[in-house]
C-alpha cells in the first residue's frame, strides 16, 4: 500500500541531524569510480540528465535549460531516489521535496499542498495538464518535478504555490528490467521496463507497467492495480522527430478517511481502526481508470529555430462509495457516520504548438518561446446523497452492513464544459557577464460552463481572461554561483477544476502573487547542487461566506512567508545524499469572517525537513538510511485540532549479483504512532501512517 513514514521526535534533534548530515556533505570526499549499477542515461523532453542524485536540468520552462539559469526553486525527485527509496507512490517520492505537506484526498487521489496553498489541480505529466483525480502509478515515471510558486504562465490557471510535474520514461535507450517486491502486510508488486532503441534507423519503442496486489495494516484496506505504457519513437537523431505513447492504469481500493479528532484530539484507538461498512471491501470501495494517449512532434529547422506539437488525449472513470464520519456532538459523545459517493466520467484533450527561437540582439542572446495551446475538458459527475447509518462511540466505532443498492438518490448532477485559448511566450535573456533575465508573459480564454441537471436548478456558465506574468533576474559571477530575485503571478477561477455553482459563478478569479529571491550553487565539479530561496505568497480573493447572509463572497487573503533549503550530492566514490527543509510561516491576513484572521493554512507544517543517504561499498553492495521530519499541522481552518509533528526514520540496503540486485527497505524503523495526513477542511479525517513496514525487491535487469 502507499508508504508513509515517520517517528516523533524534537526539531532540534533534527536540526543536528541535518547539521551533522550538511558537515557530512562537505567533507566527504570526490574520489574517482562511478557507482555500479549508475550508468543508465535519462531523457526528459529533450533535455538530458545524467543519472544520480544531483539534478542539472530541467523541464520546467519548457525549453532546454539548466537549473542554474531559472529564476524560481525547481526540486527534482531523480530516477535513482525513486529506485533506492523503493517509492511505491506519488506521496512517497514528495516526502523528499520540502515545503509540501499531505492531504489524505478523500482516500480516492493524490492531494498536496504546496507553500500553504492546496495543488488538488496542480498535477501534470511532461508539461500537459492531469488534473484526474486518482492516485498516479511510478511505474512510467522517470522523475518528478516540483515547480515551486505560481506557474501560469507556462502553465495556465492554478498553481498557486506550485505544481508537480511528471516526467514519464522515454524510448531512448536499450534496457531490459523486470522488478519484484514484497513486505509487510501482504504487499506484492511487480514491474517490467523493456526499451530498445535503433541508432541506425532513429525507430524505438519502450514498454513499461506494473501490477500490484496488497493488503494493509489499515482494517478491510486493500489495493489492487494494473499500469501499462507502451511508447514509440522515431526519427531519433534527425531533425524531425515523432514520439508516440499510451498509458493504462486501472486501480481498485478501499476509499478510507481514516481516523476521527474530537474535542481537538486524534481519538486514541489502535492505527487499524476503520470507521466504515462492516462489509467495506464490498460498499466502500473507489474504482478509477485512466487512459491517455500523447503524440509529440519536434522538428529542427536550424540550430537556432526548432518547432514541437505536443497533443494529448485522456479519458478517466471513478465510481467511489464511502462511509466515513461525518459530525461529532459533543453533548452526547458520539460520531455520526455516513454513507455516500460520487461517479465521475472525464474526456479531455489539450494541444500545444511551441517554436523555440535563438537569436543575438544588440549585444545579447535570447531564448525565446512562443507558445498557443488548445484545450477541452468535459466532466460528467453525479454525486449520490449521503446518508447517517451510524451514530456510535468514536472509541468503538460500530457499523452496520451497507448495500450499495439502497444509495441511488442524487444530491448533484452535473455536466461541466471547460475550454482553455491561450499564448504565451518567454524569453531567456543573456546579457553577458554573468547577467541574464527571464520574461515571461501568457494570456487565458477560460470558458466554464456547468449543466445543472436536477430539476429546479439552472445552468451556469463564465468566461475569465487573465494575464499572468512572470519577470525574473539572474546574476551568475560564475559557473558555480547563481543569484536571482523574480515575480509571478497566478490566477484561480471559479470551480476551476470542478462543476460551477450558484454561489461561485459570479465571482472573478482569485489572484496570487509570488516574491522570491534565491541561489543556486553547483560545488565539486558538479558532484554538490544547493538550492535556496526565500519568499512571499499572497493569494487575494479567497471565497469566503458572508456571515450574515451566508453567500459566498470574494473576501479574504492568505499569505505564505517561507524559506526553502535543499541540497543533494552524488560522489564517484558512490556517496549519495539529499536534505531539504522548509519554514512556511501561513496566514489569514483578510476574511468576512474575522475569527478566521491570524489563522494557519491547514495540512501545512511551519517546519519540515528530510535527509536521505546512501554508500556504494566495494561497488557491488550499499546501505542506506533517511529521515523526515514534519512539524505540528492544522487539521481544519479553525485551528482547532492540531496534527502531531512526527519524525521518521528509515533504512536499506542492497547487493548487485550479476544482473540482479537484491534490495531491503525499511520504513518507519522505531514503529511509532502518527498521523500523516489530513482532509484539510474537517478535523474528522485524518489518516495514520504506517506501522514498521518491510519491503524486499529483486531487480533484474541488462
Amino acid at each position: 500500500m502507499l508508504k508513509s513514514l515517520a517517528v516523533r521526535a524534537s526539531g532540534r534533534a533534527i536540526a543536528c541531524a541535518l547539521a551533522a548530515c550538511t558537515a557530512t556533505i562537505v567533507h566527504a570526499e570526490d574520489a574517482a569510480a562511478p557507482a555500479a549499477g549508475d550508468t543508465e542515461t535519462i531523457v526528459v523532453t529533450g533535455v538530458q540528465d545524467k543519472a544520480g542524485y544531483v539534478p542539472t536540468d530541467t523541464s520546467a520552462a519548457k525549453i532546454a535549460v539548466p537549473l542554474r539559469d531559472l529564476p524560481q526553486s525547481v526540486s527534482v525527485v531523480s530516477a535513482e531516489v525513486l529506485k533506492d527509496q523503493r517509492a511505491l507512490s506519488l506521496q512517497d517520492a514528495l516526502k523528499n521535496v520540502p515545503g509540501v505537506g499531505f492531504s489524505s484526498g478523500d482516500g480516492q487521489r493524490d492531494q498536496v499542498t504546496i507553500r500553504g496553498f492546496t495543488a488538488i489541480a496542480d498535477q501534470f505529466v511532461d508539461g500537459f495538464r492531469d488534473d484526474g483525480l486518482y492516485f498516479r502509478d511510478l511505474s512510467n515515471v522517470d522523475r518528478v518535478e516540483v515547480i515551486k510558486g505560481p506557474a501560469a504562465v507556462l502553465y495556465g490557471r492554478g498553481s498557486s504555490g506550485g505544481l508537480i510535474n511528471r516526467v514519464t520514461k522515454k524510448p531512448t535507450i536499450d534496457i531490459t528490467s523486470a522488478t519484484f517486491s514484497a513486505g509487510s502486510y501482504g504487499t506484492y508488486r511487480g514491474e517490467w521496463d523493456v526499451g530498445r532503441l535503433d541508432k541506425n534507423s532513429g525507430v524505438g519503442f519502450r514498454l513499461t507497467g506494473a501490477y500490484e496486489d496488497d493488503d494493509s495494516f489499515r482494517d478491510q484496506q486493500f489495493l489492487k492495480r494494473v499500469a501499462i505504457a507502451p511508447s514509440f519513437l522515431l526519427g531519433q537523431g534527425t531533425d524531425t522527430t515523432i514520439l508516440v505513447q499510451a498509458d493504462y492504469l486501472k486501480d481498485r481500493r478501499l476509499n478510507d478517511f481514516g481516523i476521527p479528532a474530537v474535542n481537538g484530539q486524534i481519538v486514541d484507538v489502535p492505527r487499524s481502526t476503520y470507521y466504515g461498512a462492516a462489509n467495506a471491501r464490498d460498499a466502500d470501495v473507489a474504482r478509477s481508470e485512466v487512459f491517455s494517449q500523447t503524440v509529440s512532434l519536434v522538428h529542427r529547422f536550424s540550430d537556432a529555430l526548432s518547432f514541437r506539437d505536443g497533443f494529448r488525449h485522456y479519458r478517466y472513470t471513478l465510481n467511489r462509495h464511502n462511509t466515513n464520519p461525518t459530525a461529532y456532538n459533543a453533548a452526547t459523545g458520539l460520531l455520526s457516520i455516513s454513507h455516500g459517493g460520487i461517479i465521475r466520467d472525464e474526456d479531455g484533450w489539450s494541444n500545444q504548438a511551441e517554436l523555440t527561437q535563438k537569436l543575438d540582439v544588440a549585444g545579447t542572446h535570447h531564448t525565446i518561446l512562443y507558445g498557443f495551446e488548445i484545450a477541452r475538458q468535459v466532466k460528467d459527475a453525479l454525486t449520490i446523497q449521503s446518508k447517517v447509518v451510524a451514530v456510535t462511540d468514536p472509541l468503538d466505532p460500530v457499523v452496520p452492513v451497507i448495500d450499495n443498492a439502497d444509495y441511488t438518490k442524487l444530491s448533484a448532477s452535473t455536466l461541466s464544459t471547460f475550454d482553455t485559448r491561450a499564448l504565451y511566450a518567454q524569453d531567456l535573456i543573456d546579457f553577458g557577464h554573468g547577467i541574464k533575465a527571464m520574461l515571461g508573459l501568457r494570456h487565458d480564454w477560460f470558458i466554464q460552463k456547468t449543466d445543472q441537471r436536477l430539476p429546479g436548478q439552472p445552468d451556469l456558465a463564465r468566461t475569465d481572461r487573465k494575464f499572468s506574468p512572470r519577470v525574473g533576474l539572474i546574476f551568475q559571477p560564475d559557473d558555480q554561483q547563481s543569484y536571482y530575485a523574480s515575480w509571478s503571478q497566478s490566477f484561480q477561477p471559479s470551480a476551476e477544476t470542478f462543476a460551477l455553482a450558484a454561489s461561485n459563478s459570479d465571482i472573478a478569479p482569485e489572484k496570487t502573487t509570488n516574491k522570491e529571491i534565491g541561489a543556486k550553487y553547483t560545488l565539486l565539479g558538479g558532484h554538490l547542487s544547493v538550492q535556496a530561496a526565500g519568499f512571499i505568497l499572497r493569494r487575494t480573493g479567497i471565497k469566503g461566506t458572508d456571515p450574515i447572509t451566508n453567500a459566498v463572497i470574494p473576501i479574504g487573503t492568505q499569505r505564505t512567508r517561507g524559506a526553502e533549503l535543499s541540497a543533494s550530492i552524488d560522489l564517484p566514490s558512490g556517496f549519495r545524499a539529499l536534505a531539504g527543509y522548509s519554514y512556511l510561516d501561513t496566514r489569514v491576513t483578510r476574511s468576512a469572517t474575522p475569527s478566521f484572521v491570524g489563522k494557519r493554512a491547514t495540512i501545512t507544517p511551519k517546519h519540515s525537513a528530510n535527509v536521505f543517504v546512501t554508500k556504494t561499498i566495494m561497488t557491488n553492495y550499499g546501505l542506506g538510511a533517511g529521515a523526515n521530519y514534519v512539524g505540528d499541522r492544522w487539521a481544519d481552518p479553525t485551528n482547532l485540532t492540531v496534527l502531531p509533528h512526527y519524525f521518521t526514520a528509515d533504512a536499506m540496503g542492497w547487493a548487485n549479483v550479476g544482473p540482479v540486485r537484491l534490495q531491503l527497505n525499511v520504513y518507519n524503523l522505531f514503529d511509532k504512532k502518527y498521523i500523516v495526513s489530513g482532509h484539510g477542511t474537517s478535523p474528522l479525517l485524518n489518516m495514520p501512517g504506517a506501522p514498521r513496514t518491510v519491503l524486499g525487491t529483486i531487480r533484474f535487469a541488462i
